[in-house]
């Protein structure tokens, strides 16, 4: 629990890699996890080349910085593509606005980026190339389609 200040040296924490979906192999150096008594979160990625953390998405509550510390990617957002690198900074609002997709487009460099998060109880997620919601939060961890809505009284 961060309820006393904390500090660590990114190479000490351990890498958790992930590779789940070809395309989006990625290793995770947790430093505030969710589930901590905290109102954030903060991990380093490591993305493999060729690869992303996750598909093109916003979020409604949670807000994204990004800082780029080694290699380079590709950022793709609402107002295009663009190539990002060590000393970027990137903010992400948690709305429509916010959507992105970091893309490690080396063939032998890992992209190594700094990733704070803000940490809502329940977020929401956006994915909209595939016309997916999630709901991310303590419990709550589902992908639905958009498009498989409902009356509010149906099954009642």
């Amino acid at each position: 629990m961060p309820d006393k200040i904390r500090k660590a040296n990114v190479n000490d924490l351990t890498p958790v890699r992930k590779e789940e979906h070809p395309g989006y192999t990625h290793d995770r150096r947790h430093f505030v996890k969710h589930g901590e008594r905290a109102q954030m979160v903060a991990c380093v990625y490591e993305l493999q080349p060729g690869n992303a953390m996750c598909p093109y998405h916003y979020h409604l509550q949670n807000e994204e910085l990004f800082y780029i510390i080694s290699g380079t990617g590709l950022l793709r957002t609402p107002e295009g593509e663009e190539v990002v690198g060590p000393g970027d900074l990137i903010y992400f609002p948690a709305n429509a606005n916010g959507a992105h997709k970091l893309l490690n487009t080396s063939d032998t460099e890992v992209l190594r980026y700094l990733d704070v998060d803000t940490n809502h109880a329940v977020d929401l997620c956006f994915y909209p190339d595939s016309g997916k919601l999630g709901v991310w939060g303590s419990k709550h961890n589902a992908i639905f389609l958009q498009d498989d809505t409902h009356d509010y009284w149906d099954g009642e």
